[in-house]
């Protein structure tokens, strides 16, 4: 296998929610999501491009809580924000976004002491500015789906 599969990295999942749905979220149990833009942000410490493929296939195993939100009907991935790097920056990001969004407590953050790692947002442009700049204030150069789709 090439090294270049293997990169680490950090990225967000903006997910569009398109109506008010009530979603059962593994052990978290049903939670209500307001019709709008969820970021989701998480990390890959062995396989970026794996780990990204595997949240846009519809064929998967529900095993994190965004397995659980991506499995709605009622949702799917509108962009993917991320930055290739050994470093996990996932907390830092998510701490970031938590001033500008609304925190869905507990979601993505079972290994972490985060309140959570899954935020609310009303409009995409909105969401997809926050995060782009919770990257750049880390001097991080984030990169979208449309770099992510040209590098496969």
């Amino acid at each position: 296998m090439s090294t270049k599969s293997k990169k680490s990295g950090t990225y967000c999942l903006i997910v569009h929610v398109n109506n008010n749905s009530n979603i059962k979220i593994g052990k978290l149990g049903f939670l209500e999501f307001k019709e709008g833009y969820y970021v989701y942000v998480g990390s890959a410490l062995n396989s970026l491009k794996s780990r990204i493929n595997r949240h846009l296939s519809m064929e998967k195993k529900l095993f994190w809580h965004i397995d659980y939100l991506l499995n709605s009907e009622n949702s799917h991935i509108s962009d993917v924000i991320y930055i290739e790097s050994p470093q996990k920056w996932e907390c830092n990001v998510a701490s970031k976004i938590a001033s500008f969004g609304v925190g869905i407590n507990g979601f993505g953050c079972s290994d972490c002491k985060c309140s959570s790692h899954l935020f609310y947002f009303a409009d995409l442009e909105n969401a997809k500015k926050v995060c782009l700049k919770s990257f750049k204030n880390l001097n991080l150069k984030p990169k979208n789906l449309n770099d992510f789709r040209s590098s496969q």
